[in-house]
């Protein structure tokens, strides 16, 4: 149980102190080493997902079990939704049978902001957008601090399709607000300069931006999410950007890869990087469980005292 904790709900880490991330990774690797005895019993679980998913739904789903939570499945495409109900009557009759935490995955960016406050549950974003996802940057963080124990001067390259990235932007905010320093890096128009207002150092040469550095987290090319062509080719993108052994060497020499998945191998990564003993990537998997039953408790007990 953590005190540094307040919130009924988890929109994004933006904005977030250090001690509410490292409150929420504190607990996470409290349920890793000892698990719990289902705090959540009697609770249930609403998935409403218009985006697909494997990793993060199936890691909610059983983190809900593992907590004690009934999981209510909810397909967006066979809903009330489909005839014109909106997302916010949706929320309120599945609160009114009795759910007590929505966790979210919608297209559309900042689309729970102004939604959880109308309802009593907790809601959970997962993956809004081009927006934030919260969870994958918190069991990235649990994975990296498992490694490293402190973020204090640490520099994490965030290799690949940032521009289109929630992902990317969940660890900028989270990893700069925990002491660590971040370069995007990828082709001009995935990676424009305008991201050095957030914070991030912006770098266009893959080796410059991978020497020295104390670990990467490879991303995707979020093909679905581009109207027009931001690369020449799947070809020439991995010509100039795929991270390979080769050039992850050119970091630390324990420095560790990362991955959110899903993979396009031979792409941004090859095999001999995704697999290979630099790799966390499937570490990375396991703990969203832990940080997702951290997440879901935490705004439990924040929800609890406000009803």
């Amino acid at each position: 149980m953590t005190k540094d904790w307040g919130r009924k709900d988890l929109l994004g880490l933006e904005g977030l102190s250090a001690a509410e991330i490292e409150a929420l990774l504190d607990e996470a690797a409290s349920f890793k080493k000892s698990p719990p005895d289902r705090p959540l019993a009697g609770r249930t679980v609403a998935f409403l997902f218009s985006e697909a998913s494997t990793r993060t739904r199936s890691s909610f789903e059983e983190a809900a079990l593992r907590l004690g939570a009934q999981p209510l499945s909810f397909s967006a495409a066979g809903s009330s939704l489909a005839k014109g109900e909106t997302m916010l009557d949706t929320m309120l009759n599945l609160q009114a049978i009795g759910v007590t935490h929505f966790v979210v995955r919608h297209e559309r960016s900042g689309v729970l902001e102004s939604l959880a406050p109308k309802v009593a549950a907790c809601v959970v974003n997962a993956g809004d957008g081009w927006h934030e996802h919260p969870t994958q940057a918190l069991l990235d963080l649990l994975t990296l601090r498992e490694r490293w124990g402190s973020f204090q001067g640490k520099r994490v390259v965030i290799l690949g399709d940032i521009r289109h990235s929630r992902v990317a932007r969940s660890n900028l905010f989270a990893l700069k607000t925990l002491g660590a320093k971040v370069t995007f890096c990828g082709p001009t128009p995935l990676v424009p300069d305008a991201f050095t207002s957030l914070g991030a150092q912006v770098e266009h040469d893959v080796e410059r931006a991978l020497k020295g550095a104390d670990a990467v987290n490879v991303l995707r090319l979020q093909l679905e999410r581009m109207e027009q062509g931001f690369t020449a080719s799947l070809a020439d993108y991995a010509l100039a950007y795929q991270l390979t052994a080769e050039r992850a060497a050119l970091m630390k020499p324990d420095a560790p890869i990362l991955h959110p998945g899903p993979m396009n191998r031979g792409v941004e990564i090859s095999s001999d990087a995704a697999d290979g003993p630099r790799s966390l990537i499937l570490a990375q998997v396991a703990n969203g469980v832990f940080a997702r039953m951290a997440v879901l408790a935490a705004c439990d007990r924040a929800r609890s005292v406000h009803v």
